[in-house]
């Protein structure tokens, strides 16, 4: 809503200083270069982060100290937190990496975002940098049109580098040639309300481009040509800084809870950042001073001391969050808790674990597994039990002599639990499946077949539903035990079920899986046997003899189908 709003006035004010201003106009396009060049940095990581980047940083992310490094070091080397906070949501939603170490990763990336300060002072304002662009962008476009998805991705990279340094080039420019008509430094605003000024200043611009990249890249550029003044650039930093968390929630609103929490977590952090550096501002400065004067920078080259600041208050800010992280995340845990009613929804699956082809094959299956705890538990009230008695160690034929009376609407419950489930995970597998290989689609069919496969169960447990409430009243024991005979068979598969699922691939487990399966196979002709014998003997009717017959198989093809899910699921079909 907010981007709809603006977008109109950004429009106009950008085409009437295109067109009015040939300085301007160069500035403009070095941003939308230096811009153009982010997203292909970020493009060319991604056909990595299904491989190397997601496995080194799912590794090195079991503690909150490791998670803040690989966080910092990643978004330093990728130059993208976006794509960083992406893989974080990633593993999270899919919960391959817990809220704390997730925590970690946006923590080290708000340090890793100060690399490109760095490059830009570095090396865009002391050589002509657009001399190693060109390069970099004939290289680029050439790897780019291999069909190795590896290629492409150098290609991308190249050509992002290439682009960064080629609209870095652009920015100076443009500020050094509109010194000589206009000095922007004249208009500098003093005070505690510059700094408030600034801030806003910094944060619009940040909100605006929807990188704090590009924005931290105009800073220096604009201080290195004397366009602004030192402090004034400062307080542009760190309202770039806060810029980031609007851009952040944005991006969250559509995620699922874990995305909304680290957005809170990044909001936070970048608050408390930004008011350390505001309230501590002169002693920072005074730091920056004599750490310049140890490592070699002199006091006349400001963008260095600018990135030296930018960098100094990031660290802060994670050395005084970091002891309370576990408060955080306690805090966290307690915000966008799911409501009862919506409990059976999607809960691992949104538009951003899918972008990454691990996590989100690991969200699928977690999906998959969420909807097979809503299959079970229908199949268990469909069968007159009680979960209690069906997950425990109690007696099974004890608890058979209890029939729940509760009266259930298998399609009810179908279309509030079930349905919204099944749909997510054919949808999200088909978006999934565009970044993935084959050997990994392979994967997301098995998922897809776990899930069909819940849903044939659902229809079985439908139609033997109906004849377990009747017949489970009557007063004819007879009719009754073989009821009770079919509702043990699904009871008992069930619990063997979930001693695999706690046991993944366990031989034991695996091992009793199989004999079900093969007890399964016969189990109409065992059926078939007791309801000739109770016929013969006049013990119960035709009627009643049809109906156990063709119950008999239902509960059969409902045994094959929640055997085949939990093969895939937990056994050795995966």
């Amino acid at each position: 809503m907010l981007k709809r709003f603006l977008i109109l006035p950004i429009i106009f004010f950008i085409g009437y200083g295109l067109f009015q201003s040939s300085d301007f106009a160069t500035i403009a396009s070095g941003i939308a270069i230096f811009i153009v060049g982010m997203f292909f940095m970020e493009d060319g990581f991604k056909c990595f982060t299904g491989g190397i980047l997601s496995k080194i940083l799912s590794k090195t992310t079991n503690t909150v100290p490791k998670a803040i490094f690989s966080g910092f070091l990643a978004t330093a080397v990728v130059q993208s937190s976006s794509l960083i906070s992406v893989i974080a949501i990633s593993f999270l939603s899919a919960e391959l990496i817990a809220l704390g170490p997730a925590v970690g990763i946006i923590f080290g990336a708000n340090i890793g975002t100060t690399a490109t300060a760095w490059i830009v002072a570095g090396f865009g304002m002391k050589i002509k940098i657009s001399a190693f662009a060109l390069p970099m962008i004939v290289f680029g476009v050439l790897f780019s049109f291999s069909n190795s998805r590896t290629y492409k991705g150098v290609g991308n990279i190249l050509l992002g580098l290439g682009f960064i340094f080629l609209g870095i080039s652009f920015m100076k420019e443009g500020f050094e040639t509109l010194k000589s008509g206009i000095d922007l430094s004249q208009y500098r605003i003093g005070g505690f309300l510059g700094i408030l000024t600034y801030l806003f200043v910094g944060a619009a611009a940040t909100i605006i481009i929807q990188s704090s990249s590009a924005t931290m890249a105009l800073i220096i550029t604009a201080v290195a040509t004397g366009q602004i003044d030192y402090v004034s650039s400062i307080s542009l930093a760190i309202g770039a800084n806060l810029g980031t968390t609007v851009t952040a929630a944005l991006g969250a609103v559509a995620s699922n809870a874990n995305g909304k929490r680290l957005a809170v977590a990044h909001l936070i952090f970048n608050m408390i950042t930004a008011l350390i550096a505001v309230v501590f501002m002169k002693y920072l400065m005074q730091a920056v001073d004599l750490i310049s004067g140890y490592v070699g920078i002199s006091d006349q080259d400001i963008a260095m001391k600018l990135s030296l600041f930018h960098t100094i208050f990031n660290s802060l800010g994670v050395l005084a969050l970091t002891p309370f992280v576990r408060q955080l995340v306690i805090f966290l845990g307690k915000l966008f808790v799911v409501q009862d009613d919506r409990r059976w929804r999607r809960r691992y699956l949104d538009e951003e674990v899918i972008k990454t082809p691990g996590p989100a094959i690991a969200a699928l299956y977690k999906e998959a597994e969420h909807m097979f705890d809503g299959t079970s538990q229908l199949i268990i009230q469909a069968l007159r039990l009680h979960r209690h008695e069906v997950f425990s160690d109690c007696d099974i034929d004890q608890a058979l002599k209890t029939v729940k009376e509760t009266e259930i609407n298998i399609d009810d419950l179908y279309e509030k639990r079930i349905k919204f489930l099944y749909n997510d995970i054919l949808k999200y597998s088909i978006l999934a499946e565009k970044n993935m290989n084959e050997a990994k689609r392979q994967k997301v069919y098995k998922i897809k077949l776990a899930s069909r496969d819940m849903i044939e169960a659902i229809k079985d447990i439908r139609e033997l539903q109906k004849n377990i409430a009747g017949y489970m009243a009557r007063d004819n024991e007879n009719i009754k035990n073989e009821y009770n005979f079919l509702r043990k068979d699904i009871a008992q598969l069930l619990r063997i079920i979930t001693g695999l699922r706690e046991n993944p691939g366990d031989p034991k487990s695996v091992s009793d899986l199989e004999t079900a399966k093969e007890q399964n196979k016969s189990l109409d002709i065992v059926a078939a046997k007791r309801l000739s014998v109770l016929l013969r003997e006049g013990k119960i009717t035709e009627s009643m003899a049809s109906s156990l017959l063709n119950d008999g198989t239902y509960t059969s093809q409902i045994a094959e189908n929640l055997i085949k899910s939990a093969a895939i699921l937990w056994g050795t079909s995966t």
